[in-house]
């Protein structure tokens, strides 16, 4: 045996081995997939590092689909370096008393100051630490006004079909 190698690391640890072996040998497993088991050498390797834990994209909400807050401050955010334009966010102090930087999306927003909005989550890939939305025709928040399209995730209604 060899002195590198752990006594218990080896088959023949078992005072019954070629008995047990025999019985192993005689049965047949019939599966299309490979034994879930490392190999020695694996082992000995030590190749078996478990996966890291994904973190989460909004670490505010976990285990919850959206969360009620109050707007302290409405403001404008430029984009990161391609992109141009006026970004509307809000900071909102959630009802777990963490605070978190929201995006506004759609046209026009009528958020102030102890507005009461309801928080989901969901990037704004192009603002920096901006992990959350509001939803729109939630609570204090508006709809969109004369949106066609998409409507649902703007918060407006179907309009009045003309006569």
């Amino acid at each position: 045996m060899p002195p590198s190698i752990p006594r218990y690391l080896l088959p023949s640890f078992s005072p019954l081995f070629p008995l047990l072996s025999f019985r192993q040998s005689t049965i047949r497993h019939f599966s299309a997939t490979s034994s879930p088991l490392a190999t020695l050498n694996q082992v000995l390797r030590g190749c078996r590092v478990s996966q890291r834990a994904r973190k989460p994209v909004s670490p505010a909400l976990v285990n919850r689909p959206e969360m009620k807050g109050v707007c302290l401050k409405v403001g404008l955010t430029k984009p990161k370096k391609p992109n141009s334009a006026q970004r509307k966010t809000a900071r909102v102090r959630l009802s777990s008393g963490r605070m978190i930087t929201a995006y506004i999306q759609g046209e026009g927003h009528n958020v102030q100051q102890h507005s009461v909005v309801l928080v989901r989550g969901g990037r704004s890939q192009d603002c920096p630490g901006v992990r959350y939305h509001l939803v729109r025709g939630a609570m204090d928040l508006g709809g969109v006004g004369n949106r066609i399209t998409s409507r649902s995730k703007y918060g407006t209604k179907k309009p009045k079909a003309a006569k």
